[in-house]
């Protein structure tokens, strides 16, 4: 690229039509595109939308952008969040966020949390359930929650998806087993209070936001579960505080175990990760979301940012930044 060009971005995205269930949980509103839309143009690059359906790559041929802001989630399978950003590889094109490899691995959440457990970075006990025979062999102590093993913004999980006893576990089992396709994660409940931290930046230039604490004021269920009707409607069940009334060591903590598992996993430019806080004080790492929402004013990466002092556009920009730096793109 000449320095006097300006740089054409595309917006590489999938874009919500049904708002009225969990299926396209993970796809963005068209509000969220154009707001990303116009931060990008504020940054002095040009923009264009790229819908990541049949025929893609003609329409990478067709744009010929300089560099891909990637949003898609794929299609299916456990590694459908590394599909476009595969093709965009093999093509040679530029694109923000991490790469094929570390999406893949990260929506697996068994295999993530098995690497960051060979890091010394706890998290709570957990089970795998490829396929569902007519007995379940599970030590994990009770309560035990079940959710997709790889889907992510709480795609397939029910308000109601914690056993207390293996009756019950069977049941949910059975239940998500029909709901969801691929395996299932059986994880040991952590009661206790939930946060989250952004990190944004590569090598020495990375910046771990404060954490970010998810309140719960009012349950759908009998217990703490940041489900997707939650999400949904979070004024009603939920507040958010940052920084968290934790005490510095705490808070130190959380920050370098989502700094270790973001170096771990080999993701790029941004993420968001989930820890919970037990009763006895033990922080627990439960998901890392290397692909974090950007709804303005509603996605939990976007708001923690601001709580730490960056504005959307600001947030858009740097995101955009970091992987302009990553590949030596000349402005």
């Amino acid at each position: 690229m000449k320095k006097s060009d300006v740089l054409r971005v595309a917006i590489a995205c999938n874009i919500k039509t049904d708002r009225s269930t969990d299926a396209e949980a993970e796809f963005d509103e068209p509000e969220t595109i154009e707001a990303i839309s116009a931060a990008l143009r504020n940054c002095g690059v040009e923009t264009i939308i790229l819908e990541a359906t049949e025929g893609f790559p003609h329409k990478l041929e067709t744009a010929s952008p300089g560099l891909v802001f990637n949003i898609t989630e794929g299609r299916s399978g456990r590694s459908r969040e590394a599909q476009i950003p595969a093709i965009l590889e093999y093509y040679g094109i530029p694109y923000t966020g991490s790469d094929a490899a570390a999406l893949s691995v990260a929506l697996d959440k068994a295999m993530t949390k098995r690497i960051v457990q060979s890091c010394g970075v706890e998290t709570p006990a957990f089970f795998v359930i490829q396929d569902q025979g007519p007995e379940l062999s599970c030590d994990l102590p009770f309560p035990v929650l079940v959710k997709p093993n790889s889907e992510g913004s709480s795609k397939g999980i029910p308000d109601d998806c914690v056993a207390e006893d293996m009756p019950r576990l069977l049941e949910l089992v059975d239940q998500l087993a029909q709901d969801c396709a691929g395996s299932l994660l059986l994880e040991q409940y952590i009661d206790g209070r939930e946060f989250t931290v952004g990190i944004i930046g590569n090598g020495p230039d990375i910046r771990v936001f404060e954490p970010m604490e998810i309140i719960y004021h009012k349950l759908r269920g009998q217990y703490k579960v940041y489900s997707f009707e939650v999400k949904k409607n979070y004024r009603d069940y939920i507040s958010y505080k940052c920084p968290p009334d934790l005490s510095l060591e705490l808070i130190a903590k959380m920050k370098r175990d989502a700094e270790t598992v973001f170096k771990t996993l080999g993701c790029l430019d941004f993420a968001r990760v989930d820890f919970r806080l037990s009763e006895d004080g033990r922080i627990f790492f439960i998901e890392i979301n290397p692909l974090p929402g950007l709804a303005p004013g509603y996605s939990d990466f976007p708001m923690m940012a601001e709580y730490n002092g960056i504005n959307y556009d600001d947030l858009i920009c740097a995101m955009l930044r970091c992987a302009i730096k990553r590949y030596g793109i000349v402005l």
